[in-house]
């Protein structure tokens, strides 16, 4: 049966190649594609879904390129970074089932849909040394629940870093099992994954993980082995690869030895780069990942204006949900904005237009999924958001651009639609009751907190 929807009456930016603002515009969506957008009254069905979109922007959903999943639930574990960072790798190997993996998922899933990411690159795990690819139920476990709260997401799985041993307890079956896997065992799991949710949901794609080596450790051959056999499997099943921590050499590194990158390559953070990095990324058409409230944007500084300025694809990314950082892409975009003026001591430098790019159309490159959605045009997917702008710290109700990229937040955020299905309106869930998610994810942070004190 057919589901056609209709918002109008909105101001509608619609970052096509032109960028139009359209002021008094519609947006006309037919099973989940949108099938006509313009100013005026519309031209659709009377029997479509009307929204009324007076006093609101209409613009795409955010894009966040760089974050983890299980991270909603760490936080405030740990006085500083590197507790944190401890405590969270103690709990994603010792303290965790199933059941947390699928309660996490929901409560990420609930906080974009109330900012207004509709799409997120998740790393499954805590960073690269402890992803939770030993087998695959976690990751199954997370991906159904994604696809039940109605998000995209791209999730990128892969292996640790063959110079360390994780040991896993599996609480499966009842007994709390030791498990050692090794990485290569872990891209079998992987593979599989991959082959297992190609086809079971469009709103859900998969990537491959690696973690980043230094050029002194390619010198090891497990881990040139390793490397070797992530690009491989990347590419032998068309999937991104992913990875995060890049600085100082180490995207050169990896090109000159190990051909690592290609056009669907996504890399976060990207700090401190060397000329043979930004070489290596010109070559190699590999796209960044910035994420300006992260810890790696203290220690060091992503050139996300001169990359953009050489034609490299840099997108937005949170790191969210922890240690100290939301799922806000807004909160990012101005982050963004000051972290650069700052750095030139040059308020002119990244305008609200190039923000909101990196935040929607260019998070979907960086994705490899500008094809269906990223933009409000004719034939793509209908990933949309609905900002209400008659607040007062959005008045006047001056240019859109520069109220979204310097005043809002996702607290103003009325409606999200994903795939033409309105996710949230008025603020509130439509398929889902929120206080039901928030306690089920109480339930399983004390289970996961009684298991870190025997772990």
């Amino acid at each position: 049966m057919e589901q056609a929807l209709l918002i109008e009456n909105g101001v509608v930016v619609t970052m096509d190649d032109s960028r139009r603002v359209l002021k008094n515009g519609h947006v006309g969506i037919v099973n989940g594609h949108i099938v006509a957008i313009g100013e005026g009254r519309p031209a659709m069905d009377h029997g479509a879904t009307r929204i009324d979109a007076s006093g609101m922007v209409v613009m795409p959903g955010f894009i966040d390129t760089h974050a983890h999943a299980g991270h909603t639930l760490t936080k405030g574990l740990g006085s500083d970074s590197g507790q944190w960072m401890q405590t969270a790798g103690t709990i994603y190997a010792r303290a965790v089932d199933t059941e947390f993996w699928a309660a996490e998922a929901a409560l990420s899933a609930l906080e974009r849909i109330k900012c207004g990411t509709t799409t997120a690159a998740l790393l499954f795990g805590g960073g690269p040394d402890i992803m939770r690819t030993e087998a695959p139920d976690a990751a199954q476990s997370h991906l159904t629940t994604i696809a039940e709260m109605g998000v995209r997401e791209l999730l990128a799985v892969g292996p640790n870093r063959p110079t360390l041993t994780h040991a896993y307890r599996d609480f499966s079956g009842g007994a709390v099992r030791e498990r050692i896997i090794s990485p290569m065992e872990q891209l079998a799991v992987c593979a599989n994954l991959i082959e297992a949710w190609r086809q079971r949901d469009s709103r859900i794609r998969l990537a491959v993980a690696l973690p980043v080596f230094t050029g002194e450790e390619l010198e090891d051959d497990a881990v040139v082995t390793l490397c070797l056999a992530a690009r491989d499997l990347a590419r032998s099943k068309g999937v991104p690869l992913v990875q995060d921590g890049h600085r100082n050499g180490s995207i050169a590194a990896n090109a000159e030895r190990l051909d690592l990158f290609d056009a669907t390559s996504l890399l976060a953070h990207c700090i401190d780069l060397t000329e043979p990095d930004l070489a290596a990324l010109k070559r190699s058409h590999a796209k960044v990942a910035h994420n300006p409230s992260a810890l790696m944007s203290v220690y060091g500084r992503c050139p996300a204006p001169e990359l953009r300025a050489d034609g490299i694809t840099v997108s937005l990314g949170t790191d969210a949900a922890a240690p100290d950082r939301p799922f806000d892409m807004f909160r990012n975009l101005f982050l963004a904005h000051r972290y650069h003026a700052r750095h030139f001591q040059d308020d002119a430098v990244m305008t609200p237009l190039q923000l909101l790019e990196m935040a929607t159309i260019e998070g979907a490159r960086a994705l490899s999924w500008q094809d269906e959605i990223g933009s409000l045009e004719v034939g793509k997917r209908a990933d949309i958001v609905l900002v209400n702008m008659r607040q007062a710290h959005l008045w006047p109700a001056v240019d859109p651009i520069q109220r979204l990229a310097r005043f809002a937040n996702g607290a103003d955020v009325d409606t999200t639609i994903v795939d033409g299905r309105i996710l949230m309106r008025g603020r509130k869930l439509v398929h889902h009751d929120e206080g039901v998610i928030l306690d089920r994810a109480a339930r399983a942070f004390d289970r996961m907190m009684e298991r870190l004190g025997d772990a």
